[in-house]
């Protein structure tokens, strides 16, 4: 048996205002402008550039319902305004035009795989060879490696260019792909790429010793084993230090010199900047993010059309409903905007002021422990707000421009018992590491040593942690002779 009741239910959900707002929030400036050209593409009466005079108001009134046999009478007044100055003309702002980059270059040239074809072409190969060679040299990644096994492209050249061959064939056309420049590409691994480029060096007892270390005992090489090294190859410390010389000369990326010339680079555009002026911080939001936007003349000459006409049918009263609908949609964005400019501005405010001994002195040890709920109590919004801001946005300082989620960190007790960022420890840690003793690296044991003694008691364990997230190597790697 069917029964009808209601149900009161207390829900919060949010507004397309108020989505569209996070959605802006959260977008860097040059994707900001993209979407910005978007809407002004989707919305004919929305227009950028600065407003002639008898300005069309915003204000507008959005609580009407749409109907299809009977449009509602729209109040035409509220639409048009005789105000020759608008009122956003009178706010003050905080950028200007001339702080705009309106030119970006770009990177054109030759891709790393284009460099090798044409090399390649000048090889005079049979029409299968070619096949192979040409397959081969698609299967080179950045960094100048084939990282597949041999019987793997075997099958690959059967089921994908129809050429049935051998592993030996393949092998014969890989040694002639490897000597295609740079040295060193077409390798399959570190050793075989480090073994390339020596046997092109003119050969002298340091080249053929380094060839021999990375032939024959690549693996304790790699370990820093040195004493084991000066045991196989009976040999002087100094004729080792200079055969590592010479490998480290070496380029570990064949691929990386010439692909990193033709790879399309992303400039980031800063959306703040601050800067000292006679020992006060000063910030300010780059122009940018402040585009100026007003509503079509053609739309507001149509409202006026529309109300000195004496026979109002109804395709005139559909026509200016969609035309509310669009000033509508105009009004929510250009309000979005204003919205997502006071909310960067304040959030940054408030970041530089927690942050005010970094950004006047640029010592990353004076960076105060921050976390996004500080932020956010203090300046009265939710911590998805703080987060949208800090994960996307970039800070042009005296110091470079810096990613505004560097300046967040946990903290952690010195001895005397205060808060200090765990950025500070791992400065320390980094410049620790820099001025030990390459003959006797510092173990992790010895570095949560020193740093109890310069007054930050940490376990072995979160040294260990932070040499990582350093991308600092174990003592025993760190080791030279």
């Amino acid at each position: 048996m069917l029964k009808q009741f209601l149900n009161f239910k207390l829900s919060q959900k949010l507004s397309p205002q108020q989505i569209q707002l996070m959605k802006l929030i959260q977008l860097p400036t040059q994707a900001f402008e993209q979407r910005i050209s978007q809407e002004m593409n989707e919305n004919p009466a929305l227009e950028g550039g600065k407003e002639e005079p008898e300005n069309f108001d915003q204000d507008i009134n959005d609580d009407y319902q749409d109907t299809t046999d009977q449009a509602p009478e729209i109040n035409i007044d509220e639409y048009l305004s005789d105000d020759e100055t608008p009122s956003y003309k009178l706010n003050a702002n905080n950028y200007s035009a001339d702080d705009q980059q309106t030119h970006i270059p770009y990177a054109a040239g030759q891709s790393f795989t284009q460099h090798l074809m044409q090399q390649l072409n000048t090889y005079r190969l049979e029409e299968s060879e070619k096949e192979i060679a040409k397959f081969l040299v698609g299967s080179v990644d950045e960094s100048g490696y084939i990282r597949r096994e041999i019987a793997d492209i075997v099958d690959d050249l059967a089921f994908t260019q129809n050429v049935y061959t051998t592993d030996t064939a393949v092998e014969n056309v890989l040694e002639k792909v490897q000597e295609l420049d740079p040295a060193g590409v077409g390798a399959r691994d570190l050793q075989e790429c480090l073994l390339l480029q020596l046997k092109r060096k003119q050969q002298n007892p340091k080249v053929v010793l380094a060839s021999g270390i990375i032939k024959e005992t690549f693996d304790h090489f790699s370990k820093k084993h040195y004493k084991k090294l000066l045991q196989k190859f009976s040999i002087s410390e100094d004729e080792l230090r200079e055969a590592i010389a010479e490998i480290e000369s070496l380029n570990p990326k064949p691929g990386g010199s010439i692909s990193s010339n033709t790879r399309m680079i992303e400039h980031v555009v800063p959306d703040f900047a601050i800067t000292i002026v006679e020992g006060s911080l000063e910030l300010t939001l780059n122009g940018r993010n402040a585009p100026e936007l007003h509503v079509s003349r053609e739309y507001a000459n149509m409202l006026k059309g529309y109300k000195e006409s004496n026979d109002k049918s109804k395709s005139q009263k559909e026509a200016v409903l969609f035309i509310k609908q669009k000033l509508d949609a105009a009004k929510w964005f250009i309000d979005a905007i204003k919205q997502r400019q006071q909310t960067l501005f304040v959030t940054m405010n408030a970041i530089m002021h927690q942050q005010e001994a970094y950004f006047l002195s640029g010592d990353q040890r004076k960076l105060r422990p921050m976390i996004l709920k500080d932020i956010a109590d203090k300046i009265g919004m939710d911590i998805s707000t703080v987060s949208r801001v800090a994960n996307s946005k970039y800070v042009d300082t005296p110091y470079g421009t810096k990613l505004i989620k560097e300046f967040f960190s946990e903290s952690m007790k010195n001895d005397q018992g205060e808060d200090v960022s765990t950025k500070e420890i791992k400065k320390i840690l980094e410049i620790t590491i820099g001025e030990e003793d390459k003959r006797k690296p510092l173990t992790d044991d010895k570095l949560a040593q020193i740093l109890k003694e310069k007054g930050y008691p940490i376990a072995r364990r979160t040294v260990a942690k932070y040499r990582e997230q350093l991308e600092l190597s174990v003592a025993r790697l760190r080791k030279e002779l």
